[in-house]
Formats: C-alpha cells, sequence, structure tokens
C-alpha cells in the first residue's frame, strides 16, 4: 500500500487539506524523490508516472471537451535532508478541454537537496490551464530548484501559470519559462518568490506572440533582505499582427540584498504591441508610515508590506 503519511504531514503543515490532494474525485500524481507513490486518472484525465534510472517520469493528458471539477495534483517532494529529484513531465490539454493543476512541491527537511523540473505542455485549440505550482522548503538554504517549461499555446487558448517560493528559504532558484502563443491565444505567467539570508534567485519568463491577435503577460514579485539576490528577465516577443504583450516587474530590497531587473521586449511586425514596466527599491515609505501609525514595529510594517506584494 502506498505511503501517503508523510504527504500529509507536510501538507498539513503548510495548511493544505489532504482529504481534498487525495480525493477519490481528484487525478494525481505523488513521487518522492524517484519514487512514484500513488498516481491516479480520473474520467476526462489520463495519468501515467513511472520512474525511470534517474528520474520521475509523467505524462497527464486532459481529453477533449472534458471540463474537470477538481483540481489535478501532482505532489513532489524529498522528505530526508538529503536527496536529489528529476522530474520530467509532458502535460496535454486536448482541444476544448479545461483544467486547474496544482503543483505541491515540498522539501520541509531538505538540509542538501535538488529538484529539477523538465516540463513540455501542450495546449490544443480552445484548450484552457490553470497551473499553479507552490514550493514549500525547510529554512537550510540548501536546497536547488531548477524549473525548466516549454509550452505551447494554441488557437484561441488560454494558460495561465503561478509560481509561488514565499514559504521558507529559497536556497538557489532558476526557472527558464519559455511560452509560444498561437492565433487568439492567452498566456499569463506570474512569478512570486522572497529570497532571505543568502538566496539566489534567476527568473528567466519568456512569451513568443506568434498568433495574430495573440496576448502575452509576464509578470513577477519578488523580495529580498539579508544576503540575497534575484536576476529577473521578462521576456515579450510581438511576432504577429494585433498581438499585444507586456512586462510588470516589482522588486522590494532591504539590508544588503541586490537585484535586478531586465524587460525585454522585441516587436517583428509593425501592428504588434510590446511594453513593460520594472521598478526595484526599498519597502514604499508611505505604507511603512501608514502601518507604523497603526501602532507596528518598522520591522513588521516592512513585513506586512512584503507579505501584500508577494499575495
Amino acid at each position: 500500500m502506498a505511503d501517503l503519511a508523510p504527504l500529509r504531514d507536510a501538507l498539513r503543515a503548510v495548511g493544505a487539506d489532504p482529504s481534498l490532494v487525495l480525493s477519490p474525485e481528484a487525478a494525481h500524481v505523488v513521487a518522492y524523490g524517484h519514487h512514484v507513490v500513488s498516481v491516479q486518472s480520473v474520467p476526462g484525465v489520463i495519468v501515467l508516472a513511472e520512474r525511470e534510472r534517474d528520474a520521475i517520469r509523467a505524462e497527464v493528458t486532459v481529453v477533449a471537451g472534458a471540463r474537470l471539477a477538481q483540481p489535478v495534483h501532482l505532489c513532489f517532494g524529498l522528505f530526508e535532508p538529503r536527496g536529489i529529484q528529476n522530474v520530467r513531465l509532458a502535460l496535454v490539454m486536448e482541444r476544448d478541454a479545461r483544467a486547474t493543476f496544482w503543483s505541491h512541491c515540498l522539501f520541509p527537511l531538505a538540509e542538501q537537496a535538488r529538484h529539477a523540473m523538465d516540463a513540455t505542455i501542450r495546449l490544443d485549440e480552445r484548450a484552457e490551464l490553470v497551473y499553479n505550482e507552490a514550493h514549500y522548503h525547510g529554512l537550510s538554504g540548501g536546497i536547488e530548484v531548477l524549473p525548466v517549461a516549454r509550452v505551447s499555446v494554441g488557437r484561441r487558448a488560454r494558460y495561465r501559470a503561478d509560481f509561488s517560493l514565499v514559504s521558507g528559504r529559497v536556497g538557489r532558484l532558476e526557472i527558464d519559462y519559455t511560452v509560444e502563443v498561437a492565433e487568439d491565444g492567452v498566456a499569463e505567467l506570474t512569478s512570486r518568490v522572497h529570497g532571505r539570508g543568502e538566496d539566489r534567485i534567476a527568473i528567466r519568463e519568456a512569451v513568443h506572440l506568434n498568433g495574430v491577435r495573440a496576448r502575452g503577460l509576464v509578470k513577477s514579485r519578488v523580495a529580498v533582505e539579508d544576503e540575497a539576490s534575484a536576476e529577473v528577465v521578462g521576456a515579450t516577443f510581438g511576432n504577429a499582427a494585433e498581438s499585444r504583450g507586456h512586462v510588470d516587474c516589482l522588486e522590494i530590497v532591504r539590508g544588503n540584498a541586490k537585484a535586478s531587473a531586465v524587460p525585454e521586449v522585441r516587436v517583428t511586425h509593425p501592428l504588434a504591441k510590446v511594453t513593460h514596466e520594472a521598478a526595484i527599491g526599498s519597502v514604499d515609505q508611505k505604507q511603512l508610515e501608514t502601518l507604523m501609525a497603526r501602532g507596528l514595529s518598522p520591522e513588521d510594517a516592512a513585513d506586512r508590506i512584503i507579505l501584500g506584494m508577494l499575495r
């Protein structure tokens, strides 16, 4: 029988309900390190997962026309201080399919660990996908997280992705996402990361608007403090008539932390339009003064402001 107790304990520790993640009505994959612990398909979703020599390979297909009432859960983690987890994910949303995915990445005890995700995601015509990836780390800072994704958004399809790493120490994070958007397709990418100590954060997210009237948004919210550093590149390329894209980056810096933001925009069609905005700085002084006037210390007020930005 699958040992799901470590997963249940970890989910409870971060405020999630294990009964929802492991519901009989919800498709899921659960893997610890390179061991597949549990796999479940449900009507409308085909889930396959197996252990390879040095990785977990998972394939998830939401069949044409399916409308999923329950999210699909992808639960990856390490529950020992040391370890490596490589995940190769292939996700397909067939024509007119709609689904929400939650990727729970749990590393509460990691002291020297590495988690690498190599994902290919394909949305066929008129498919809709919401993909939420939430990381939960311990306080050691000794983990490397290396997610790579290549996403294809088909004609009139909609893709929304949210990456969150605000619980525990980041360690070393390197995000590399590339999204190709076809005619009338929409892609929205949001990343929210909080770095502390000596954490190192590198984010590159690129959206290629290749189809007529394609839309794209790359949005990042990053806070770094102590000796942490962050390098954020948000890129959008307008390659077709009436395509529209925007890059929005906001970073807060405290202590001796360092941050850079590089909005990369390019237009190769005269009827395309791409815009950008980037801001790096300390906590807003007016917000700080308002909270302090309500009785908060400067430190608590700054923490509240950062928490609000990362929500």
